[in-house]
Formats: C-alpha cells, structure tokens, sequence
C-alpha cells in the first residue's frame, strides 16, 4: 500500500460479557476528510482470519476511488484476543460481530455519509445478518463466498468430500471418528480440500498465507463458532440460517461465489431466492477466492457494481 493514502486506529468496543478493556483495531484507506462518498467496510472471514487476506480489495480505491476500512474483528489481529472463552457460546455470538460493526461505524461518523459493507466467507454470513437489519447509513451489500445456511453448507461440504481422491477421503474420514485433526496424514488430506476448494493458487499470496497464520495463533472463536476446519463444523454457527431473515434487505446486494468453491451454488442460492434486489455471479475459474484467483474481474464487478446507480 506504499504510496496509499492510509491511516490506522483503535476504537474502544464494549463487548458483552468481556471481563476486561476491549479495541477493534482498523486502517481505512483513502482520505475521509477529500470525499463525501460512501466507504467500503471489508469483513473477512473465519472468524478469526484477520483483515490481511482481503488487502487486494485496496484496487477498488486505485481503480474506483472507493475508501476502504479493513479492521480485525476481535479474537483475532491487533483486536483484543479472548482465549479465555474458548467453547463460550454465550460471548461468541453473531451479535457480538454486529455490535462491533455498529460501533466502528458510529466511531468513523459514516451513517450520514453513508457506506457499503462487503463479507467474504464469515464475513459475507456476518453482511447478510447485518443488512437484514436494515441499518442506518447501508447503501449496498456484497455478500462473496458466504453461505445463506450453515446446515446447506455442512452438507455440501461432505459432497465434495466424496468427490476427493479415496486416499484424502478416507483420511479425513478418519480424523474425524478419532478427533485427530493434526495427524499428518490428517493435515496433508486437508491441504488437497483447501487447494481445490478454498484457494488453488500455488504460491498462495502472502496476505492468504497470513489468514492462516492468524487462525492458528488464535482459533478461539473459528474453534468455538465454526469447529476444528472448514470440513469439520462442530460451532455454534452450523445450525445458522441467515436466508430466513434476508427478505428484510432492502439495499441492492450482489452475491458472488466461484464455480470450485466450498460455498458452491447449494450453499449460496437460497440468498438469491429471497434477498429482494439481488444479482448473483460466479467466478468461472475461482474457488472460495475470487478476489485473488481472479482479481481483475472481481474487483471489476465490485467496482461496477458499487459506482452504478
């Protein structure tokens, strides 16, 4: 970002529950104070991935002029961790993201000028929840990568595990009736999943490389709200139905996904199905990362998408 205009902060957050001081740490990219445009919140995923995976979105500032503002949701990044409450289903909750989402906003004074919300994977789960909310200041939506239910994204999960070589199949079949998720042969069975189905770059961009950094410094809340991968899903998320609220969105929303991705068309459609203004692509040649596996014309459409009227 050498040459971006790019400032960086703390917000104090209020979380529920905490028992100690809580930040969300933030950077926006793009000066606040030179435009009354609307800016472009980025969730990421996890949760617990950190903001560093979606730094490629800063084209949509070089390109459109779109201010950004990454943050790391807490339990993860510069956020205040909480490995105390590991398994605490009543502090990690859908809720909880919201209100920090609330409170970074009302810190950056954006209800009135307004602001878009784009989620990846966690994060498009988390937009869904919180534009069905209808909350003041949204302009538009971007749901990329996010499954509409978390059972239709079980499901769909194990339908892709059976598509995999038998070899990986029967070894992640056999991590989970032992709970040996760390097992090499464990370990080198995911990675085949992860390059088919979550990014099929190869290197994997740093900043990726970096989300996975994050979730194995602190899987509190991935551990607790999600399970122990992207193929075990054991969190207090997987009876998660986000599409049954969806029809209170009044903002226009576009939904993305990539034809190889572990949230394939199953997982997202019912989104398209009751989300009233919506338009839905998929990324031919992408799996859970599009905005990386084809950067170009993601950010292309984003962009498109955000500056039209």
């Amino acid at each position: 970002m050498a040459g971006l205009p790019v400032t960086e902060g703390e917000v104090a957050f209020d979380a529920p529950n905490a028992g100690k001081p809580c930040t969300t740490w933030y950077k926006v990219v793009g000066d606040l104070s030179k435009s009354s445009d609307p800016v472009l919140i980025a969730l990421h995923g996890g949760p617990g991935a950190g903001h560093e995976y979606l730094t490629s979105f800063t084209d949509l500032y070089e390109q459109y002029g779109i201010p950004i503002v990454f943050y790391d949701q807490i339990g993860c990044g510069r956020s205040t961790h909480f490995r105390e409450k590991l398994k605490d289903d009543s502090f990690w909750t859908v809720d909880l993201f919201i209100a920090e989402l609330d409170n970074l906003i009302d810190h950056l004074k954006l209800r009135d000028r307004g602001f878009y919300v784009s989620g990846q994977s966690w994060g498009g789960m988390l937009a869904g929840a919180y534009a069905s909310r209808r909350p003041q200041g949204l302009k538009k939506l971007v749901i990329a990568g996010g499954p509409a239910s978390f059972p239709l994204f079980v499901e769909y999960g194990k339908q892709l595990r059976a598509a995999l070589p038998a070899d990986v199949s029967e070894a992640l079949e056999a991590g989970d009736r032992d709970g040996n998720y760390e097992s090499p042969e464990y370990e080198k069975a995911s990675a085949v999943f992860y390059k088919r189905y979550v990014c099929s770059l190869d290197p994997l961009p740093e900043p990726v490389t970096k989300a996975f950094e994050n979730l194995k410094n602190d899987s509190t809340a991935y551990l607790t709200m999600q399970g122990p991968s992207e193929i075990v899903v054991t969190g207090n998320l997987k009876d998660w139905e986000g599409w049954k609220d969806a029809h209170n969105i009044e903002v226009d929303t576009l939904l993305l996904n990539g034809r190889y991705d572990e949230v394939g068309e199953f997982c997202v459609e019912p989104w398209g199905m009751v989300i009233p203004r919506i338009k839905w692509i998929v990324f031919e040649k992408s799996s859970h990362m599009a905005h990386w596996e084809e950067r170009e014309r993601f950010m292309q459409v984003v962009g498109t998408f955000l500056k039209s009227y």
